[in-house]
């Protein structure tokens, strides 16, 4: 979380889940973004398998999927996401409503209103 902005911040929690964070702030502030879901575009079948799921919407609805769908582990932890390992991409230019939520899976600052979603996307766990 120290790094510098753009690289991959994981950390294994409650002994079974990474978590994918990007990192945003300028290198020794710490700052980063949990990444929470995602929408499975390319690689379903491989996803299914980590997964050991045939449901689409189950594969990456919550941190600790996404993490096994995309076998990332801690291995990860400082990638540089514009890297051939893990990346992302530039958006196709959609416009989206996004939706401002208060944070779950906390127990202080709950009522912030940090944590973003697309409106009416299906592949987020806890729609609010």
């Amino acid at each position: 979380m120290w790094a510098e902005p753009g690289v991959a911040y994981v950390y294994f929690v409650y002994g079974m889940h990474h978590m994918l964070n990007v990192v945003t702030e300028p290198e020794g502030t710490p700052g980063a973004v949990l990444i929470r879901a995602l929408e499975p575009v390319e690689g379903i079948q491989l996803m299914k398998k980590r997964r050991k799921t045939q449901d689409i919407k189950n594969l990456t609805n919550s941190p600790g999927k996404l993490t096994q769908a995309l076998g990332i582990t801690i291995e990860d932890n400082g990638a540089d996401l514009a890297g051939s390992h893990l990346w992302v991409e530039e958006g196709r230019g959609e416009k989206f409503d996004i939706v401002s939520t208060g944070r779950i899976g906390i127990k202080v600052g709950k009522n912030l209103k940090l944590r973003f979603y697309i409106k009416g996307d299906e592949h987020v766990s806890r729609k609010y």
